[in-house]
């Protein structure tokens, strides 16, 4: 039953609808358990704001005003008693209905919480400036009212001049009536000599006489005007006096319903400062206003490393538009948090150009400090370090540095402080390798993203005549990949229209039409990170060649360096392409997955590693590439379905293209029936393919520029590669990368390639390939530097022809577990600097001749469990800095003595038992480091 009290405290209509949703929330609160936590703030709203009510109900009875103001509110009250009896009977399996009413009741709370913090304030500055506004025309009617007493009074002054004058005539007249009379009795005693003077001079008496008799009468009419003027003089003081009274009295009940205002807004505020835990000032966290869903775990995982003592700078990062400010928002109003660091949460977007001189005066601001005007950077972060001690003893401290783009690492650094439980997290759309502790925020899974995307496009509140087919709906959130900002937009801009606009939009998207075609938000929010400074820019190259490659598939890390490194930046030792690679990386614009923890960065050893890409990335890629004409691109990515080619391809019988990337990806209906084209300027082909039997196009002979190759097959078993001779005839072939093909004629066609200088083979078929060969190669390789085999199971024995390839640096056969020995003519290869042997579980040991490779720096057999014994003449390779040896399981026996002429040896990798080995070697190899690696088990190396 609600509370007679309350609902007595607010009265009227508006107490009415307060009770009727005090009630419908008691009742519900402990029915629908889905809703108890919204309901519970919902029912502490409505016990905050009753007491705030009745004093506003007390001042509306004093002024005699009506109680219009609450109308609204009142009814929203009573639609919310409504809406909370329907939340009882909602279903905890209904996400869609569950996430609509969640956000209806919480749009309730809002809007009373509204009410009181932005509508009541009006509501009560409107009232204050009504009474000043009639005051103003209080003292506008009496300031009329003065003037006209003024001007009356000066009406009466210029009368009663008048008099004066008229008496003034009058005395003239009456002298001048005295004189006549004596003028009279001279004349009458000359009356003999001048009578007709005496009658002229009588006529003028009589005249004289009149004038006065008229003024007489025009005083007496004039005093008469003055008496009634003085009259009404009198009766304008007493209604001036009156109405200053009455202006008097105003203006103290002008100051008093301010001082009233003043106390209300106080108090507002306080209850402000109270609910919230902050001041509404420039770094203040605002309140997350999207319908959130799939952060609550993030949102724990993030507390728990904030939590731990060690870490003092926490770094959230994650791809545009995954919800990272959202996520640290909820931290900072998590009840935990506030806990924990109350009014110290402080708040600062950082952006892509900073001014470190401004965020520290906005973080006086906030604490109330007068801020002094700084001369420097360093002597704002002076001046903070010693505010940040200060207001330290009082809580601990929380500052979010958001948005901080690459370039502001250093400025981050300077936020940094030796204080005692003071913690900064930093968003960004970079994982900065200098901050060790981070937290990744991955895109939503399947059914969080469909709960956005079906509240963005409100489903929930459809009819069944505006039906939405469910698989609709499913392709919509697949090809948004779980990406917020996607799902948001998408969903939008599909509300609330039928089922065939929504098939068409699909139709599009599935005849190649890019999601960023229609939908720019999306696009202006991922293009954000493909903003580099000027010595980045190859990075937008970079990322834009990641479209290459098919969609949900793996990308091999090594065949991204080759093509880079030949397309952009040649280096010997594919140096910057690597460092991109992890630049990219960083960015969240592609993620690196290493399968070997335990490989080091010396050898720049990639082979087992891949990359993954986000599907919206890829789009993206692909759509910045499709800019331009197709035959003017310089990057062509061509998808073909079955045997449908794309209608450029086949308008003319040779089309000529301006393309230096080309890209073709075939599916499993392929025929391998193609049309001829011009492709001269194309220096890297990549040809993705999924059926059993795949020859190269013919048009490949004739790209002269071409200097990588990568053909890699997607499908399940390994493919039958035919036209393999067409190379021959490419003068600048660099790189060749092949995955998962069988090639019998490899050897022919490899001898007459003299540019070659890296042979990459990946689970291919090569037994064959290799072992039938009798080939002569000492002089038809000359620039070949670098091969590398893996999972090549059917390679049983080592190919003798490379023996012959002299130039070769790097060699490496790894994984290849039925690979039994090496030949000792592999002592001729006395350029190789890196051999690698690691997985090969049924080699045996490793020929004596290997002495003679004096330039070897790295040796790794890891994993290789039949080795048993090391050669006797290890220690001749003076150049050994890196010998890798983890799991030889059979490797027990001391090591040959040897092995101290190794005084180059700077770091030995293995397991804890072959540790012990090293042990008596330790005194005399002075820079020698054994290293125990971890058992690092992890499945990542399995295909997809």
């Amino acid at each position: 039953m609600a509370d007679p009290v309350t609902g007595a405290l607010v009265g009227a209509a508006f107490g009415e609808g307060f009770t009727i949703l005090h009630e419908a929330v008691r009742n519900v609160v402990g029915q629908a358990i889905m809703f108890k936590s919204i309901l519970r703030d919902l029912e502490s709203t409505l016990d905050r704001i009753a007491p705030q009510v009745q004093k506003i109900k007390e001042l509306n009875l004093a002024l005699h005003r009506p109680e219009r103001e609450t109308e609204i509110l009142t009814e929203q009250m009573k639609k919310g008693a409504k809406l909370v009896r329907k939340c009882s009977k909602i279903q905890c399996w209904n996400y869609c209905f569950k996430s609509h009413y969640a956000s209806k009741l919480s749009e309730l709370n809002d809007a009373i919480e509204t009410f009181c913090r932005v509508d009541l304030i009006l509501q009560i500055a409107g009232t204050g400036l009504e009474t000043l506004n009639k005051l103003n025309q209080n003292t506008s009617i009496a300031l009329e009212t003065s003037a006209k007493v003024d001007q009356n009074t000066n009406i009466a002054v210029e009368t009663s001049a008048k008099v004066d004058q008229n008496t003034s005539i009058a005395l003239e007249t009456s002298a001048k009536v005295d004189q006549n009379t004596n003028i009279s009795v001279e004349t009458s005693a000359k009356v003999d000599q001048n009578t007709t003077i005496a009658v002229e001079t009588s006529a003028k008496v009589d005249q004289n006489t009149t004038i006065a008799l008229e003024t007489s009468a025009k005083v007496d009419q004039n005093t008469n005007i003055a008496v009634e003027t003085s009259a009404k003089v009198d009766q304008n003081t007493s209604i001036a006096l009156e109405t200053s009274a009455k202006v008097n009295q105003t203006t103290t009940t002008v100051l008093e319903t301010d001082a009233k205002v003043d106390l209300v807004l106080e108090g507002v505020t306080e209850l402000r400062k109270k609910k919230f835990g902050f001041r509404t000032l420039s770094c203040a966290v605002s309140r997350p206003r999207d319908y959130i869903v799939g952060l609550e775990l993030p949102l724990k995982e993030l507390k728990q490393l904030l939590s731990n003592k060690e870490v003092s700078l926490l770094l959230l990062t994650a791809l545009g538009g995954c919800g990272k400010t959202t996520l640290v928002k909820m931290l900072c109003w998590d009840e935990d948090i506030k806990g924990i660091y109350g009014e110290n949460i402080f708040f600062v977007n950082v952006s892509q150009a900073p001014n470190l001189k401004v965020m520290v005066q906005k973080l006086f601001n906030h604490n109330d400090e007068e801020c002094p005007a700084f001369q420097s950077d360093e002597e704002a972060i002076d001046q903070l370090e010693q505010l940040l001690n200060e207001i330290r003893q009082k809580q601990p401290i929380l500052l979010i540095l958001d948005d901080v783009w690459p370039g502001s690492e250093s400025l981050v650094e300077k936020f940094k402080f030796d204080i005692p439980d003071y913690k900064i997290v930093v968003t960004s759309r970079t994982a900065f390798p200098r901050f060790p502790y981070r937290y990744n925020l991955n895109p939503l899974n399947r059914v969080d993203a469909m709960s956005l995307f079906c509240y963005s496009a409100s489903l929930q509140d459809r009819d069944e005549s505006s039906y939405i087919p469910e698989e609709y709906i499913e392709k919509f959130v697949s090809g948004c990949g779980g990406l917020p900002i996607a799902l948001k937009v998408i969903g939008g801009s599909l509300r609330g229209h039928l089922a065939g606009v929504w098939l068409s939009k699909l139709t599009k998207w599935s005849e190649g039409h890019s999601i960023f075609d229609s939908d720019a938000e999306v696009l202006d929010c991922l293009q954000k990170s493909l903003e580099f400074s000027a010595d980045k820019t190859i990075l937008k190259e970079y990322f834009m060649d990641l479209g290459s490659f098919p969609e949900d598939q793996r990308i091999s890390a090594t065949a991204l360096i080759d093509m880079w490194t030949e397309l952009h930046e040649p280096s010997e030792k594919d140096v910057h392409a690597i460092a991109n690679l992890h630049e990219l990386h960083n960015r969240n614009l592609a993620s690196l997955v290493m399968t070997r923890k335990d490989a080091t960065q010396i050898d720049d050893y990639y082979n087992e590693d891949f990359i993954t890409q986000h599907d919206v990335l890829r789009d993206l890629a692909i759509h910045l590439s499709n800019q331009e004409p197709v035959l003017q691109r310089k990057r062509l990515i061509v998808d073909i379905s079955g045997n449908n080619l794309p209608k450029w391809w086949t308008e003319q019988k040779q089309q000529l293209i301006n393309a230096r990337l080309l890209s073709i990806s075939t599916d499993e209906l392929f025929s391998s029936s193609w049309c001829n084209i011009q492709a001269p300027k194309v220096e890297a082909l990549v040809l993705n393919f999924q059926t059993r039997n795949y020859a190269l196009p013919e048009f490949v002979e004739k790209m002269v520029k071409l200097k990588v190759i990568v053909v890699t097959n997607y499908g399940f078993f390994p493919a039958e590669l035919s036209n393999f001779q067409l190379l021959r005839s490419l003068p600048n072939l660099t790189r060749i990368r092949l995955e998962k093909v069988s090639i019998p004629s490899l050897c022919n066609t490899l001898v007459l390639l003299r540019s070659l200088k890296k042979l990459s083979l990946f689970m291919c078929n090569i037994g064959q390939a290799f072992g039938n060969s009798t080939i002569q190669v000492s002089d038809s390789l000359p620039n070949l530097m670098e091969i590398n085999i893996d999972y090549c199971n059917d390679l049983v024995e080592f190919p003798g022809w490379l023996c012959e390839v002299l130039p070769l640096k790097k060699l490496r056969i790894t994984n290849c577990h039925k690979f039994p020995l090496l030949p000792e003519r592999i002592g001729n290869l006395t350029n190789l600097e890196v051999l690698r042997l690691r997985s090969c579980t049924e080699l045996s040991k490793l020929p004596e001749s290997i002495k003679s490779l004096h330039k070897l720096s790295i040796l790794d057999i890891s994993d290789c469990l039949s080795i048993c014994k090391l050669p006797k003449h290890i220690g001749e390779l003076h150049s050994l800095t890196e010998f890798h040896m983890k799991e030889c399981l059979r490797l027990r026996n001391q090591l040959p003595p040897s092995i101290m002429e190794l005084q180059q040896l700077k770091l030995v990798v293995c397991d804890e038992e072959r540790a012990k080995l090293w042990e008596p070697f330790k005194e005399f190899l002075s820079n020698l480091k054994v290293k125990v690696a971890k058992k690092d088990i992890n499945l990542n190396w399995l295909p997809k």
